[in-house]
């Protein structure tokens, strides 16, 4: 700024200077630029001269207005000197006439004092005369506040002349007439049915008239200790209404009585001073509040308690909360009139129970609804067995006239996919069920209630206890209804077992992660850290457990149940007068569809990519490995052609001998061996068990020679159709070894068939 108003060239800086910037024009610019700097400076001050035109009108108009205005005010103020001058000379004036009326009145004013005096000693005479009249009128009118106001206006001018004779008659009268008032108030004090406002305004009457305060504060507790009974008596009746209705008849009623008695009795004997009673009067009346606080107010929780107990799970609980949530704000609003007593952890410990009633409530929900889901199961599958009766009576009628009977399979007639459909509904109803109460116990955390369950230490142990009373419960019992029907006891059909079993499994794999995950993130809840918490581990492994039992039982149910066919085929026929063999036993055709049919089941619900994963091979591992076995028992021929035809004990006993030392060298096979979760290792335990229980039968009965073959068809034909079925065919070879060696030597005429006439006779079947 300083350099540009200093520079002579500048036309609006103050050091400008027309010559120079007029020769510099010269110098530096053309003709035509000059003539163009001229026209801009004549254009410029053409507008220069407007605006100063401009200006200078309108300075002249606010100049002549200023001028007007200042000519109207001295007018104005000439009128006001006139009217300031006219009120000086009347407040002289009136100050004179004050004076003389002063000095007029000086003597009159001592008199009308004097007379005043007199006129107020004889008014209260007048009332003092009249005062035991006016008690009288004023009791018969029930008016005994206004009474006793009367009285105590009176009280120190009768103790202080009431021994003048004038005055003594009146202070009997008086004493007289308030004692019979002390008797009718003490009557209505004990009377039934009265207020807390009523009992509040007596006893305030009788301390006014001197009543002792010890006597009087038991008695007012004891009085509204009825009068509060009696508020629980007419809630205990209002079974129509709903829960808000009935926390409001409380805190209008109940409440509002116990609040009103509280604050009376601080008011009238531990906030005063009261000089005739002992020092330790507050100490004890103070005691006496508190029990009486704490037996009312439990009592009338103990109420509420019941019927919050009578409408959770039947009545809408968000009423129920909202109802529970204002009796807390009453609660806590009435903490600071008795602070021995915690009114507002009264209060929680309702909510507190109400939530585990609740959670109660839904633990039931959820076992009604476990359990009918396990009936619909249970239809569903006998629906299907009693449609598929009349297919499956031809196969029967085949196997009872073959020595074999059988009974239902327990394959649903609506095939493998109604089994995972009949799965699916249960593990996801289950699922869901568990989800929608977990979440519907959520309303006791909504952040609109006044009580926060997670800060109180109570409330804590509520949220945990959600979690392990009614989640960790249910998957409990869950396990252990599940392992009821997997017990040896249980009549429960396999495939229910296999259902189960799969649903466990489910559970394990997903459910229970699912589950826990969702209420730790529902209620804040840290189970991987918490010492009182069920880990989700224990958990999944209780699930597979009971899936495992389950498993195992359907694998002992199926083999006992093939078990039972064969063993009533082998005792019901006589092996000793048997018919040389001609064709396979229709019991071991039933076996074989039996296992067709699990496998069938098994199929679709097991995986069956590969062997080792449950899966069922359609090629034997080689050709010379079906026929091993029957190459051995082959070449056992000739041995027990030589042998057996020449039969002592002596050449029995050596042949037993030289088997129990084979069986010792050989692997041992764990008949009743928890199975894996695959459709291999199910169906080779389900085989195991039949052919035990064949080897076993075989044991205990007596051949002849074509009994024997018949024996030797019958274990070529399910080394045929078995050897698929399982993952390890030298199982199967073993078994069926020991079968025929059984029966080797359980017969008369121990003499085999021909191997090519066995294959040409179990071919041909």
């Amino acid at each position: 700024m300083g350099d540009k108003s200093g520079n002579p060239y500048d036309m609006d800086g103050s050091s400008f200077d027309a010559d120079r910037y007029l020769q510099k024009l010269l110098k530096e610019c053309s003709l035509k630029q000059i003539m163009d700097t001229e026209s801009t400076i004549v254009r410029q001050t053409q507008t220069l001269h407007s605006d100063m035109q401009t200006l200078v009108y309108e300075n002249y108009n606010k100049f002549i207005s200023a001028t007007d205005t200042i000519r109207k005010m001295k007018t104005d103020f000439k009128s006001m000197e006139t009217e300031m001058n006219l009120l000086m000379a009347n407040m002289q004036s009136i100050t004179d006439f004050s004076e003389r009326i002063t000095d007029t009145l000086q003597e009159t004013r001592s008199q009308l004092t004097r007379l005043s005096g007199k006129h107020q000693l004889l008014k209260k005479l007048q009332f003092l005369s009249s005062l035991p009249a006016k008690l009288k009128t004023l009791i018969e009118e029930e008016n005994y506040q206004q009474a006793v106001q009367e009285y105590s206006h009176a009280q120190k001018v009768l103790q202080q002349y009431g021994q003048q004779p004038s005055f003594q008659g009146i202070q009997e009268d008086c004493i007289k007439i308030l004692d019979e008032l002390k008797e009718r108030l003490k009557g209505e004090f004990r009377q039934t049915g009265k207020s807390a406002q009523s009992l509040t305004e007596i006893g305030e009457l009788l301390l006014q008239l001197g009543e002792r305060p010890s006597s009087l504060a038991k008695e007012m507790l004891e009085c509204a200790s009825k009068r509060l009974h009696e508020q629980i008596v007419v809630l205990q009746d209002q079974t129509d209404r709903d829960m808000i209705e009935f926390i409001d008849l409380g805190i209008e009623g109940f409440l509002k009585d116990l609040t009103l008695v509280i604050s009376s009795y601080n008011d009238m004997f531990l906030t005063r001073h009261l000089e005739q009673e002992a020092d330790n009067f507050e100490q004890v009346a103070r005691l006496d509040l508190n029990e009486f606080v704490n037996r009312n107010v439990d009592e009338y929780l103990g109420l509420v308690q019941d019927r919050a107990e009578l409408e959770i799970g039947h009545g809408d609980s968000q009423i129920i909360l909202r109802g529970l949530d204002r009796l807390h704000r009453r609660m806590t609003a009435m903490k600071s009139l008795c602070r021995a007593v915690d009114m507002s952890k009264s209060g929680i410990d309702i909510i507190v129970n109400a939530a585990q009633q609740l959670c109660q409530t839904h633990m039931r929900s959820l076992k009604d609804h476990f359990a009918d889901r396990l009936s619909s199961v249970r239809l569903a599958l006998v629906s299907s067995n009693t449609a598929s009766t009349g297919s499956a009576s031809a196969s029967s009628s085949q196997s009872a006239a073959g020595g074999g009977q059988s009974s239902a399979s327990g394959t649903p007639g609506s095939g493998p996919g109604g089994l995972r459909e009949l799965i699916s509904n249960l593990y996801i109803s289950t699922i869901e069920k568990v989800k929608g109460l977990m979440q519907d116990l959520l309303i006791f955390l909504q952040p609109e209630w006044s009580f926060n369950l997670k800060g109180d230490p109570k409330g804590i142990q509520c949220i945990e206890g959600i979690r392990e009373n009614l989640l960790v419960a249910f998957l409990h019992h869950f396990c252990s209804t599940v392992n009821g029907y997997g017990n040896v006891s249980s009549t429960a059909p396999p495939t229910l077992l296999l259902v189960l079993s799969k649903v466990c499994l489910e559970m394990d794999r997903a459910g229970v992660h699912a589950l826990t995950s969702l209420v730790d993130e529902l209620y804040s809840l840290d189970a991987e850290r918490s010492a009182s918490l069920v880990h989700e581990s224990e958990l999944c492994t209780e699930m597979r457990d009971s899936a495992q039992l389950l498993l195992d039982s359907y694998v002992r149910v199926q083999g006992l149940h093939l078990s039972q066919m064969l063993r009533k085929s082998v005792e019901t026929r006589d092996w000793l007068n048997c018919l040389e063999p001609r064709s396979v036993r229709a019991v071991m055709k039933r076996v074989v569809e039996e296992i067709s049919s699990i496998e069938l089941v098994l199929g679709e619900l097991y995986d069956s990519s590969a062997i080792t994963h449950g899966g069922s091979r359609t090629t034997a591992s080689s050709d010379s490995s079906r026929k091993t076995h029957f190459s051995m028992a082959a070449s056992k021929q000739s041995q027990f052609r030589s042998t057996w035809s020449t039969y002592t004990p002596q050449s029995q006993l050596d042949s037993s001998f030289v088997s129990n030392i084979q069986r010792l060298f050989s692997e041992k096979i764990e008949i009743f061996a928890p199975v894996e979760f695959s459709k291999v290792s199910i169906i080779t335990g389900v085989i195991k068990i039949c052919l035990k229980t064949l080897l076993e039968c075989v044991r205990l009965r007596t051949f002849s020679r074509y009994g024997l073959q018949q024996i030797q068809v019958d274990a070529h034909y399910l080394q045929m159709n078995l050897w698929r079925f399982v993952s390890d065919e030298n199982l199967i070879h073993v078994l069926l070894d020991e079968i025929l060696g059984s029966a080797v030597l359980r017969c008369l005429e121990p003499i085999l068939m021909e191997p090519n006439a066995v294959e040409i006779i179990c071919e041909r079947n």
